[in-house]
């Protein structure tokens, strides 16, 4: 298993400009505001040929100007108690805080491996920031620029020192990765801390708490899947904060990276435009998707009719996801999690479905028989080879004499009869069609016959 380092410090010192450089990634959002990262992020970091993972944490305060500094506290408490060691950032150009001495006590009772760096030294000329610090009673100081890369060279060497080589590929190579979106306060983290049975998250009635994508790691069986919980998404018109719409890209991207979308709906509230674009979203970026119903421990639905409303909204309004599996949840009492993976599991095999050519042209070809295309410019439409050319999602490209011409309508009857021929019930799928190029064989056409009009 490799180690977990802890990043900790009070806010603004700059952990996740540090988090991003160890990281090679922005997965951490950056700004002059304090107290941007409330949860823990996880990120995967490799130095030397050592790997290891990088948590970053919310900036560690005692105050109580700052209604989530309970939270994060709880977070930095927790990430401190997981980590096998212990990076604890200064701000080299706003020196000593007395936050720094409470959390430099904290960690001394911890009994972990602990690295103090002392950021925002750009050369050696301003390491003469570092005396004040040697009155914390610490022996050893790094110096680095965590925004311009000066001293963390030799600061990771110091850090992976003790650390075994990598021998494996990536252990979560084969996960299955769970985008889990909504609008705000939909109870996106409250979902993820029911799954995991632990407080991963920051959870808050306030709505857009969750700034960062994270990721957390969860076994099932013998499964790996990783679960992003992301920013809620919100209407443009109502993003005036910079900082939000940064949250909001990288949600958006963390759909790209992602297998399967759980867009959790508020039940209580019933389906909204809002819930409609973000579903919108998921179904643009390819994601295999699975509605969730959530709070239905506050509805009312002794009759089935509640359910059966708001499922049949859903296909109205998010017709384009009509393949996706609708299913209640309450992350307050648990109810109908157990459902979740299993849903999960069966999407994730028809995401990753991979059809035999031979199959595929066969099913095809019926599909044409038994509903010849229109005719082009007094020409007959012609399909000529078709193969399937990727997974995740299937992803199929047929070759045409006149590709353009196909309407939408019957390019959406050939894909539903793909999903009839291979129970792909629960999975988004793309079929491209492509100009005829060479001499591809005529053979989707050599039993096409006119349809009898019905009288």
């Amino acid at each position: 298993m490799k180690p977990i380092v802890a990043i900790v410090g009070r806010p603004n010192v700059g952990k996740s400009t540090l988090f991003n450089r160890i990281t090679r990634s922005r997965d951490a959002i950056v700004d002059d505001l304090p107290g941007v990262t409330r949860d823990r992020n996880f990120g995967n970091a490799h130095w030397n040929d050592k790997a290891f993972t990088l948590v970053d944490t919310g900036g560690f305060t005692e105050g109580d100007d700052d209604a989530f500094a309970a939270h994060i506290r709880q977070q930095v408490e927790q990430a401190i108690a997981d980590a096998d060691a212990i990076v604890l950032m200064l701000d080299g150009k706003g020196g000593i805080s007395p936050f720094d001495a409470d959390l430099i006590h904290l960690l001394r009772a911890a009994d972990k491996p602990v690295f103090y760096v002392v950021n925002k030294i750009d050369g050696e000329g301003q390491e003469k920031s570092l005396f004040d610090f040697y009155s914390l009673g610490i022996d050893t100081l790094f110096p680095v620029s965590a925004e311009h890369g000066y001293g963390v060279s030799d600061f990771l060497d110091e850090l992976t020192a003790g650390f075994t080589e990598m021998t494996a590929v990536e252990e979560r190579s084969n996960a299955i990765r769970i985008g889990v979106v909504g609008k705000p306060n939909a109870g996106k983290s409250s979902l993820i801390n029911a799954i995991l049975g632990e407080e991963r998250l920051v959870v808050s009635e306030i709505a857009g708490t969750t700034r960062d994508c994270i990721d957390s790691v969860f076994t099932r069986g013998d499964k790996t899947y990783v679960l992003v919980d992301t920013a809620g998404i919100r209407r443009k018109g109502k993003v005036s904060q910079r900082l939000e719409k940064f949250s909001i890209i990288k949600a958006l991207r963390s759909m790209e990276r992602c297998d399967v979308a759980l867009i959790v709906v508020d039940a209580e509230q019933g389906i909204s435009d809002q819930d409609v674009h973000v579903a919108g979203y998921a179904f643009d970026r390819g994601c295999g998707a699975i509605f969730l119903l959530n709070k239905w421990d506050r509805v009312d639905n002794r009759d089935g009719k509640v359910l059966k409303r708001l499922t049949e909204t859903l296909r109205m309004d998010a017709k384009f996801l009509n393949f996706a599996p609708v299913t209640t949840v309450s992350a307050k009492t648990g109810q109908g999690i157990q459902r979740v993976f299993p849903l999960v599991d069966e999407v994730y095999a028809q995401y990753s479905a991979r059809i035999t050519t031979g199959k595929f042209n066969k099913a095809m070809d019926q599909a044409l028989t038994r509903t010849q295309p229109s005719m082009h410019k007094g020409t007959r439409l012609k399909f000529y080879y078709a193969t399937q050319i990727s997974t995740r999602p299937p992803t199929f490209v047929s070759f045409v004499n006149f590709p353009d011409a196909v309407h939408f309508s019957y390019q959406r009857y050939l894909v539903n009869q793909i999903r009839e021929a291979f129970s792909l019930d629960k999975t988004p799928i793309r079929l491209l069609l492509r100009q005829r190029t060479g001499k591809n064989p005529d053979f989707l056409n050599k039993r096409s016959k006119p349809l009898k009009r019905k009288k």
